[in-house]
């Protein structure tokens, strides 16, 4: 477990853009009509429950620019600098989500900018295809590689990497959240890359949190860094970012919509271009500080509420990497209590509303309160101790 740690608060801010916090919503009409009900959010951002919820001021600049026609390849590199310039990066694009930026930027490095080798992609002859990864970072991402023809080959040590590496290398994947499960630390990582000439990706999607994160891997020496629009900096649900080398940015971009590359169908329209931007200044002033006390009070609010509860614990919790908030960890005996921890998330889920958590193991539930809005907190606990007889 960590200790909490905040990220430094921003000065003073207009009214409206002080707080990124999430308020709660009367009920909707539109999903009513559709017979969808609403759940209560308790695994955090995830693209299966909708990502997170844009704040107003993404939402209006959204609406603005859908309201006129733009010349769209100039805003995509005039969004491009603007986010380079607030993310401290030599470069950066908008893509369709974070699973895009992984395409178009190995689509960028195998091709090596040459546009008749891209058009060629996925075919391999004459192409630098082989990625090299470390076997503890794959995770269903390597078909976003291959998508380009990419071959994806695995690694376990520091040693297999320097043999791996050949004239058909066109990159090296580094998947973030991974990092303390592999024998190849991120810094060796990098420094492999640029003494072989082989361009680094680091896959850091859901690791927007501290904000510093978002100009740590570029520093860090990486070609290339992902993150997610549509998680912790709230902004369109299908955006993403891609930093990095302003070589390999520009050799992106003809591998996305509107070009007819690999990515074509990874449209970027006019309103995730503002959206995502508007979402990154936000992002970028919100009072972090107060966020966070905000995640520590709800936290305290569902443990507070299995207090007493015969056989069961709780603890705060914030993961080492990816995801960085403060969450709450409920265990309990399954054989002693005579409930397993699929029948407590199953019950969660069908009742009224529906609560959803994650179960990473026997007897225990993990629960983010990062989505949660109003009285969640105090729905969630409360339902949870009706279910644990307390």
């Amino acid at each position: 477990m960590r200790t909490a740690a905040v990220a430094g608060a921003a000065a003073p801010l207009a009214a409206g853009a002080a707080s990124h916090e999430i308020t709660a919503l009367a009920p909707s009409p539109l999903y009513a009509s559709l017979g969808v009900k609403p759940v209560i959010n308790g695994v955090g951002v995830v693209t299966v429950l909708g990502g997170s919820i844009m704040p107003p001021e993404v939402v209006r600049a959204m609406e603005e620019a859908g309201r006129f026609f733009i010349p769209l390849l100039e805003l995509e590199r005039k969004v491009g600098a603007r986010l380079a310039e607030l993310l401290r990066a030599p470069a950066a694009m908008v893509t369709c989500g974070a699973a895009s930026a992984i395409t178009v930027g190995t689509a960028a490095c195998l091709s090596q900018g040459d546009a008749a080798k891209l058009r060629q992609l996925p075919g391999r002859d004459g192409i630098r295809y082989e990625v090299i990864q470390q076997k503890t970072h794959r995770s269903g991402y390597e078909h976003q590689m291959e998508l380009c023809g990419a071959k994806v080959v695995t690694v376990e040590t520091r040693a297999e990497l320097d043999a791996a590496i050949n004239e058909r290398t066109g990159m090296m994947f580094f998947l973030n959240k991974a990092e303390h499960d592999g024998n190849i630390k991120a810094e060796d990582w990098v420094k492999v890359g640029r003494e072989r000439g082989v361009p680094t990706m680091n896959d850091a999607a859901s690791d927007a949190t501290p904000k510093e994160n978002l100009w740590k891997y570029t520093k860090l020496g990486f070609d290339l860094v992902i993150f997610s629009g549509g998680k912790a900096l709230r902004g369109p649900q299908a955006s993403g970012l891609l930093l990095g080398r302003k070589d390999l940015i520009e050799a992106s971009y003809p591998a996305m919509s509107p070009y007819g590359g690999i990515g074509r169908g990874m449209k970027v329209g006019k309103e995730e271009l503002c959206g995502l931007l508007a979402a990154v200044e936000l992002y970028l002033k919100a009072d972090h500080a107060a966020e966070w006390k905000r995640l520590e009070a709800r936290v305290a609010t569902i443990r507070g509420a299995l207090k007493g509860a015969r056989g069961v614990k709780t603890e705060r919790h914030i993961p080492v990497i990816a995801n960085e908030v403060p969450h709450v960890v409920v265990n309990w005996d399954e054989a002693a209590l005579g409930m397993t921890s699929q029948q407590v998330q199953e019950r969660l889920m069908k009742g009224e509303p529906s609560i959803h958590v994650q179960r990473p193991g026997e007897g225990k539930l993990l629960i983010s309160v990062w989505m949660m809005r109003g009285d969640e907190p105090r729905i969630t606990g409360g339902r949870l101790r009706e279910i644990f007889g307390a």
